[in-house]
């Protein structure tokens, strides 16, 4: 990939702020830098494609504006100047498709040409440009070949050229490692990272997969019902979730309620309570959400004052690493806490063992309990 930085387009920043009501409610606001890879997670029916396909012109939201490298691409905001959609022919924009969409009946090399048409009326030049851009992705060998003979991951670098060929300034890349197995994953993780490096644009990853999320992405965007419901850092987002319902969005195991007062965590009915440091923004005897990530969890074997009785419930082992689960006594909770074999094995945990629970108080993030739909969801980035 050598000569990528030299077509490269770079230094564009892409400006995303988009709202509709039918038929499916989206609410969502992005800002993108150069280089940066930016995962949009969420459930099906979330409305990342259909972010994917607004800032492509394949999708026309009720109102809102897309700008990149300055240049409006929409505008459905009166107040932004006169109404426009730029087509989606004229956005200088790669789309990585899901389902990679090659035509059947074309080779590779032909393909990729596909792309070209707009701007280079030679047919030979484009030939040579399309060969150039299969070279620079490890497959110029196979520019005869039918998709039909190609795998799954020379499929996807095939069409990865092709949405590259335009020199675009910005790539949008619709879940392209959801068909791919494990080892093609890894060496197209590394394409990707590559990419980014040398092409220097805003990149859009939609995906499902949260571990991918939290290896390729530099920020995540959470979306619900087609509402942004938090932008942060791999690192915040699981650490620091804006609300309870990102938490459950993300997956995080250990996520409880109580009620917050005055700097006093109190845990439902048990006597246990934690001093925990708050931004001032939760008011006095608040009903709220919490969780603790890993890090801030030891087991032990003996009681101390500020060790938590609880039983082990299960343990299942995943080759080195056991995942358990702790029944807290005096509630109705379960916390799971995830070890070595070696350190299952230091503490004796067999099923129904009694042990000690430690909370680390400073790694404990508390959260208010807010709907979608209150306005508030949009205050702050982190």
């Amino acid at each position: 990939m050598g000569s990528l930085a030299a077509t490269a387009r770079g230094c564009a920043v892409l400006k995303v702020h988009l709202q509709q009501t039918l038929p499916n409610p989206l609410s969502i606001q992005l800002e993108i830098d150069a280089g940066e890879v930016h995962a949009l997670v969420g459930p099906s029916g979330s409305g990342k494609t259909s972010i994917l396909r607004s800032i492509a012109g394949l999708h026309h939201p009720e109102f809102g504006f897309i700008e990149c490298d300055q240049a409006v691409w929409l505008n459905r905001d009166p107040a932004r100047g006169s109404m426009m959609t730029m087509p989606p022919n004229q956005r200088s924009c790669g789309f990585l498709f899901q389902q990679y969409a090659l035509f059947p009946h074309l080779s590779a090399l032909d393909n990729v040409c596909m792309a070209l048409y707009n701007t280079i009326s030679d047919p030979q030049m484009r030939r040579t440009e399309a060969q150039r851009w299969l070279d620079e992705l490890n497959i110029g060998e196979l520019g005869e070949r039918l998709p039909k003979q190609l795998s799954g991951g020379q499929q996807q670098r095939v069409a990865l050229a092709r949405a590259l060929a335009r020199s675009p300034k910005m790539l949008l890349l619709d879940e392209p490692f959801s068909a791919i197995d494990i080892p093609t994953r890894q060496k197209l993780y590394q394409t990707l990272a590559e990419l980014r490096k040398q092409l220097n644009i805003p990149i859009i990853l939609v995906t499902h997969d949260l571990r991918e999320a939290h290896l390729l992405a530099d920020r995540i965007t959470v979306l619900d019902q087609g509402v942004g419901l938090q932008t942060t850092d791999p690192q915040s987002l699981f650490t620091k979730p804006r609300n309870a319902r990102v938490a459950q969005l993300v997956g995080i195991p250990n996520l409880f309620h109580g009620v917050f007062n005055g700097g006093t965590l109190s845990w439902g009915a048990s006597p246990w309570s934690f001093h925990v440091v708050d931004k001032g923004r939760i008011p006095p005897n608040s009903q709220v959400a919490w969780v603790i990530p890993q890090e801030g969890l030891s087991v032990h074997t003996a009681p101390d004052g500020q060790r938590i009785p609880c039983r082990v419930n299960t343990i299942s082992s995943l080759g080195q690493i056991a995942l358990i689960e702790f029944s807290i006594d005096g509630l109705d909770e379960h916390l799971t806490w995830e070890a070595s074999a070696a350190e299952v094995k230091r503490l004796g945990l067999v099923q129904d063992a009694q042990v000690y629970l430690e909370l680390d108080r400073k790694l404990i993030h508390i959260m208010p309990l807010r709907p979608i739909n209150d306005p508030r969801r949009f205050v702050g980035t982190t």
